[in-house]
């Protein structure tokens, strides 16, 4: 994203419109019939002109974005972990921890092409009610590149009240697994479909973060954080969502406490129970993950002995689930393991408790892979210190 694209740039790069059949989601049901959904792989070298025509055709594969987007609202949830000045090495952060920037505007772009009424761009930046675009600016990211991708594009902060007057309760289908609502900015209500725009990694409390994992981030803290308000939200946020982790607190009492206080106040615990929870009650329409450049041991530089990795990869999906499962076995990992078994080796799987909350099933027996085989997509996260050597980022930036 180094230059400054405008529609007319974007419209000359792309090919035939996408149309088809989308599967828009389902309603929650017992594990046993937790729905299946195709997952689309494609390999991936580079974050420049290739990038358009392999999204353009994994959708294609999918059944296009057509019937899915048009006319409608669209929320982009954006993995943008940590904040801009925490990198590895001298990598930008678009090759390691964040999902990339052409990603986005390329994402941007397709969605605009397929009729696409409102497009949104959503985070919520670590402990700061700033906007959305300064926080990309800090990163060096240019946010007129994705006004420039399309001509209703916008931003907001979701890590507190933001534009709106209250707070919006989405309710975990059953009681939920560590609380039975959740309170949210407004933008996960105000959209007609949403998207979890995610990075292929590993996670130092929950094993991996793909889809599903980069939801964690929609609650805000100034309702979930270490210091939000106790009985009302705080107005801005202040600390990061510790309460989730080691539940030495309840969040501010305008929300709902958890379901049960005596249970384990650990994050290998606690932590894959909210995200199951989250994705069960704010479902996810499409799933995308970013595995063209990441990185391996953890989700961000502040986890030690991480390293830059480039598995070359997209995957996407109309499940998040059944998405997080077949990039889970992209990894080198398997979808069904559980709890002491790698990655999950000190906590429960999101996978699993996902399946159980009946948002999709993890069972790759069940999953149609489309395009590029799981075998030839492969990246053995668990052999890459000897296997992988660590990048510069040098050949891969669009």
């Amino acid at each position: 994203m180094s230059h400054h694209w405008t529609r007319r740039q974007w419209l000359a790069t792309t090919s035939t419109a996408v149309a088809g059949n989308y599967l828009v989601g389902s309603v929650p049901v017992r594990a046993v019939e937790a729905p299946t959904a195709p997952v689309a792989i494609a390999r991936c070298q580079r974050y420049g002109p290739e990038l358009l025509p392999t999204m353009e055709r994994m959708f294609d594969q999918l059944g296009g974005i057509e019937r899915l987007v048009k006319g409608k609202t669209v929320a982009l949830k954006l993995n943008l972990t940590g904040s801009p000045d925490h990198r590895l090495g001298y990598l930008p952060v678009g090759l390691v921890q964040w999902v990339h920037p052409n990603v986005v505007g390329t994402l941007v772009h397709l969605l605009d092409k397929a009729g696409a009424h409102r497009i949104r761009l959503l985070e919520s930046p670590w402990s700061t009610a700033e906007p959305l675009e300064e926080y990309m600016l800090q990163a060096n990211w240019e946010p007129r590149n994705f006004l420039g991708a399309a001509p209703c594009v916008e931003f907001e902060n979701t890590n507190f009240l933001g534009r709106a007057k209250r707070y919006s309760r989405f309710r975990v289908p059953g009681k939920g697994l560590m609380f039975p609502a959740y309170d949210l900015n407004h933008s996960y209500e105000d959209c007609d479909v949403f998207v979890s725009v995610a990075k292929l990694k590993e996670h130092l409390t929950a094993g991996v973060t793909l889809s599903m994992k980069n939801c964690f981030g929609i609650a805000p803290c100034t309702i979930y954080g270490e210091g939000a308000g106790i009985d009302e939200p705080s107005l801005v946020p202040r600390g990061g969502r510790g309460l989730f982790h080691d539940g030495k607190r309840q969040p501010s009492k305008s929300a709902l406490p958890e379901n049960d206080p005596s249970s384990p106040r650990e994050g290998g615990y606690r932590v894959p129970r909210v995200v199951a929870d989250l994705v069960a009650a704010r479902p996810i329409h499409l799933a995308i993950i970013d595995g063209i450049a990441s990185m391996s041991g953890g989700e961000g530089p502040w986890v030690p002995r991480t390293q830059g990795v480039h598995p070359g990869v997209l995957i996407a999906g109309t499940n998040c689930v059944t998405t997080d499962a077949v990039a889970t076995a992209v990894m080198g990992y398997d979808p069904l393991a559980d709890r002491g078994t790698i990655p999950f080796e000190k906590c429960d799987s999101t996978l699993r408790l996902a399946e159980d909350l009946g948002v999709g099933t993890r069972d790759l027996r069940r999953i149609e892979v489309l395009g590029t085989p799981i075998s030839r997509a492969l990246f053995d996260f668990k052999l890459l210190r000897n296997a992988h050597p660590r990048f510069d980022g040098l050949d891969i930036g669009g």
